[in-house]
């Protein structure tokens, strides 16, 4: 039996999950062109840009990621150009220390967010986009000890997707204690996460990019997502927050009609 190995490292468990779920369903709806596989997973973390950038050359043959990844520039792959997430990732809330959240709720304009600092892991995509977007980034260390940085004020917030911050909060930032899921502020940026394949694996490009649109179509795709993210909207409260809008600058041509379907 053929074998396809995906990384699904460096991210959540909840973007995991579905993640792998999805390329599943992918693979499970052409079977019948083009026979079974056995999937083998990764999800080992690679702290390291270069590592991660040599993903392909170590054996994976997939792996999702941002459209853009800075760190995939140069890397030979084939890009599905379907979204898969309706844009989730780019909706971030903030984490912050309760002391601030008085702060943080009198923000009315971009300006009041851009003074205050974001704390962002090495090597993490949307570092550049915040640079970009005249942010105060602090660009350091890794996922694991963010919460604690955060709660020692080496920066005023962290800003997650709103697929993952519930279970990050939970799990990671809310133990430590003095972090707060901050109510009333929302950013976005388009930041579609969609499937790079490796460059010599054209047959699981086409295969993939198939599948996709097969369940697409056949509606199972919306099941998968309302599984992984029902509710969503309505329990963070994404429609009636303030929300600011920020530009991406690696956002592929390809992509530059992008907008986010999750709110509509």
């Amino acid at each position: 039996m053929h074998k396809v190995f995906f990384w699904n490292g460096n991210k959540s468990v909840a973007r995991q999950s579905y993640e792998l779920a999805l390329l599943q369903a992918c693979l499970k709806a052409t079977n019948q062109e083009y026979a079974s596989v056995e999937l083998r997973v990764d999800n080992t973390d690679y702290p390291s840009a270069k590592d991660e950038a040599n993903i392909f050359s170590n054996g994976a043959d997939i792996l999702v990621t941002v459209a853009g990844n800075l760190k995939f520039k140069n890397i030979q792959k084939w890009v599905i150009t379907q979204p898969i997430t309706k844009g989730l990732l780019g909706y971030r809330l903030l984490i912050v220390r309760d002391e601030l959240l008085p702060s943080f709720s009198q923000v009315i304009h971009h300006q009041q967010l851009q003074v205050k600092s974001i704390g962002i892991p090495q090597t993490w995509a949307d570092a550049e986009l915040f640079r970009y977007n005249q942010y105060r980034v602090v660009e350091k260390g890794n996922f694991d000890e963010l919460f604690m940085r955060l709660k020692n004020a080496e920066f005023d917030y962290v800003a997650l997707g709103v697929n993952e911050i519930e279970e990050i909060f939970k799990n990671t930032a809310a133990p430590l204690g003095g972090l707060s899921l901050e109510p009333s502020l929302m950013l976005y940026y388009p930041f579609p996460l969609v499937f790079y394949v490796a460059a010599n694996q054209a047959r699981l490009a086409h295969r993939v990019e198939t599948g996709l649109n097969k369940i697409i179509a056949s509606g199972e795709f919306e099941v998968l997502f309302k599984k992984h993210h029902g509710g969503l909207v309505q329990r963070l409260n994404l429609k009636d927050r303030k929300t600011f809008t920020l530009t991406n600058p690696e956002l592929p041509i390809e992509f530059k009609g992008f907008s986010s379907s999750l709110l509509d």
